[in-house]
């Protein structure tokens, strides 16, 4: 029988998650996977409260996720009519009419001291032309519209899929390991007198839960960790100055593409995420510069089908709590802070934090150690992203005002610093525990225009003939492999194609 001694300085035993949705449900399921002895886990969520649910693209991390709770990659995907994603399309970002990849995978090979651009770059100042996604699988697939788990090398990718029929998969799987689902509204929080901490939710059916430690998924709101523990917040809107985004679903009228769409436009930028059966849109903007009346007009006018529904707003502001852990309260999601979905990293901070949690679990009580640990771990993964973000915005040649601020603004020190070390040194490094890799840093830099500064001298004691023969052995097994690819759509055909029945579901469900 389950000790379930109920203070914050005790054993812990009852977890509670507030909340459904994406956030709660990859806790739910983690937790249940690795702890469904051990622990007495109760969710709490109301059919009647929506959820943002825009949250449909993700990077290579979650297939390591995915592994750990030993989730079968073809099930999965025919259950959230999911597709492949080899990298983001960025399109009109430093001018209008231009476009680059950001790959997931690997560009060239370089050396433990010299990464690959050191040596691309001086291959350029020799008078030997390329473009340095030449020399990456996931880029060259990504051109072509092309996908396969048949080639080698294998490529690195990610998945889209649709956010509700993922929530369900996860919830199905939580349940199946012992998870309590509960419906209902929380109606109050209640604290313990001695030290404030959560002690239970009140339902507005009068239903009591009770727990030792809650996970706070309420969203935005933040309801246990803001409106209860008054946590505070820390703002960036200074740097990220879109505050708000209007989504649509639409119909399919092409095949889907393996990459996700970043389309800059006068004020912000639009997403497109092609599913099997329908296509995710959204437009992310200031309100400063584009009304919301403005905001769903362009939209409806740029996707370019048929709409599924009508589209929905979803007011943010870029920033992070002061504490995703406080006391009692872990905050995940969109309850824990909020950077805009630009390079697809809701869900992989969601994932990161469930498994720090896992990691530092409090079963003998809630040490300050870690929780110090946890929130400082937090605190510099949203940075380390919230400056990759930023570097989007800045590093542009449009005119708009929008785009004219975010290049004229200060930056914090973080990002400055990244930017002195590429254009004095043709510089970039991915910090431990970052997400972003150096061909992440690079190919943003150069695809924004961001002129490096003189290659490693490494690269040049290489003779012409020695470089022409490193170049041309990277790229002609990655074209070789990449012709080799059926499209997409063929390979999703054989591999994974989800039924019209799993569609219809989730559209009565929603």
């Amino acid at each position: 029988m389950i000790d379930t001694a109920s203070t914050a300085e005790g054993r812990i035993r009852k977890v509670v998650i507030a909340g459904g949705g994406t956030a709660g449900w990859l806790a739910g399921c983690a937790l249940s996977h690795q702890f469904r002895d051990q622990l007495d886990i109760t969710l709490v969520e109301s059919e009647q409260i929506g959820t943002v649910g825009v949250g449909e693209s993700t990077v290579p991390p979650i297939r390591t996720f995915h592994h750990f709770l030993q989730i079968d990659e073809q099930e999965f995907l025919r259950a959230v009519a999911g597709t492949f994603k080899l990298s983001i399309s960025f399109e009109n970002w430093r001018l209008p009419g231009e476009r680059f990849f950001h790959p997931f995978g690997t560009i060239g090979h370089g050396t433990w001291a010299t990464p690959f651009h050191h040596f691309w770059l001086d291959s350029l100042r020799r008078g030997m032309p390329s473009d340095l996604g030449d020399f990456c699988l996931e880029s060259v697939a990504s051109r072509d519209d092309r996908f396969s788990l048949q080639t080698q090398p294998q490529p690195s990718y990610a998945y889209h899929f649709d956010a509700g029929l993922y929530a369900r998969f996860l919830r199905r799987r939580a349940e199946a390991q012992g998870l309590r689902r509960v419906e209902g509204r929380i109606a109050e929080v209640r604290q313990h007198a001695h030290d404030g901490s959560v002690q239970s939710l009140v339902l507005d059916d009068g239903q009591v839960i009770e727990g030792d430690l809650f996970i706070d998924c309420t969203g935005f709101r933040g309801l246990l960790i803001e409106q209860t523990l008054k946590t505070g917040y820390e703002d960036w809107h200074e740097w990220l100055p879109c505050d708000r985004a209007v989504a649509v679903q639409t119909e399919s009228v092409a095949p889907p593409v393996p990459y996700t769409r970043a389309i800059a436009h006068e004020a912000g930028w639009r997403w497109h995420i092609a599913l099997q059966h329908r296509v995710g849109c959204g437009l992310v903007y200031s309100s400063r510069h584009m009304s919301d009346d403005e905001a769903r007009a362009k939209l409806l006018r740029d996707v370019g089908a048929p709409p599924l529904r009508d589209p929905w707003q979803v007011p943010f502001r870029s920033g992070r709590r002061l504490q995703a852990w406080n006391r009692n309260v872990v905050a995940l999601g969109l309850a824990s802070g909020f950077i805009e979905p630009l390079e697809s990293t809701s869900i992989h901070l969601t994932i990161s934090a469930v498994v720090r949690l896992i990691q530092l679990f409090p079963f003998d009580g809630i040490a300050a150690s870690l929780v110090q640990l946890y929130n400082e771990v937090s605190r510099q993964e949203m940075e380390h992203v919230r400056d990759f973000i930023i570097l989007h915005y800045h590093a542009t040649q449009r005119e708009e005002p929008l785009w004219k601020a975010c290049r004229e603004m200060a930056l914090p020190e973080s990002l400055q610093q990244r930017l002195r070390a590429w254009r004095e040194r043709a510089h970039a490094w991915q910090d431990p525990g970052e997400l972003f890799r150096v061909e992440s840093w690079t190919s943003v830099l150069l695809g924004q225009g961001i002129q490096p500064g003189r290659p490693h001298p490494l690269a040049r004691a290489l003779s012409d003939a020695d470089l022409r023969t490193l170049l041309k052995r990277i790229q002609q097994p990655v074209r070789q492999a990449a012709t080799q690819m059926p499209s997409q759509a063929e390979f999703i055909d054989r591999y994974c194609r989800s039924g019209p029945e799993v569609w219809h579901a989730n559209r009565a469900a929603s």
